[in-house]
């Protein structure tokens, strides 16, 4: 541990058919395959650059050593639990349990997402107990937490419109306080993708 900060990074293995499948039901699934690993890249570009963090992909299937996550920047562990709920639950416990004391998760959606973000959210640390990132599509893009709060992963509608209403409600029954940060839009559809990127891999 190089930090008492860690950004935890979940991603999913990239299988043809199993990655992005709204987007491909429109793009087809090759074309999908290669905007998400397009979208994995971005991700891996701007949180390299963060500095005084560390780092940890967290693989939904299985941990690839030889990739584009390069083990001399990111730490890799593998996802564990039934649902995404469970899944970042664990995710979080591993995390303090290794002696972080901030921690924030994304996944690998948003193209919107840079360093100066990021390291905005951990900033937002000194105002906040807990520090969330609105997606435009009803869910969150970052989760940040000092603590594990089981409460945030339980009794949620996952890729819904209602999870990030249902964490803030769940913030304000535990009396924490939260910082949110600037709404962002998560590459989900075809329409979610910026007019280069539709036509660059045509």
């Amino acid at each position: 541990m190089n930090s008492k900060r860690v950004l935890l990074i979940f991603y999913r293995n990239p299988e043809k058919g199993k990655v992005k499948t709204r987007l491909a039901s429109t793009v087809g699934a090759d074309k999908a395959l290669k905007i998400y690993l397009q979208l994995a890249e971005h991700t891996r570009n701007e949180s390299a650059a963060l500095q005084d963090c560390d780092k940890i992909v967290f693989y939904s299937n299985e941990v690839e050593q030889d990739d584009i996550w390069s083990q001399k920047v990111f730490k890799k562990q593998k996802q564990v639990g039934d649902d995404l709920g469970q899944r970042m639950q664990n995710a979080f416990e591993y995390a303090f349990a290794a002696g972080y004391e901030q921690a924030c998760i994304i996944g690998t959606d948003c193209l919107e997402l840079n360093t100066e973000i990021l390291a905005g959210a951990f900033r937002q640390f000194e105002n906040g107990d807990t520090v969330i990132g609105p997606a435009e599509d009803g869910g969150y893009y970052l989760l940040g937490l000092k603590q594990i709060i089981p409460t945030l992963f339980l009794n949620k509608r996952w890729s819904t419109d209602s999870v990030l209403f249902d964490t803030i409600e769940d913030f304000k029954k535990l009396q924490l306080s939260f910082i949110e940060l600037e709404t962002l839009n998560d590459v989900d559809t075809e329409d979610d993708l910026p007019m280069d990127w539709r036509t660059m891999h045509d």
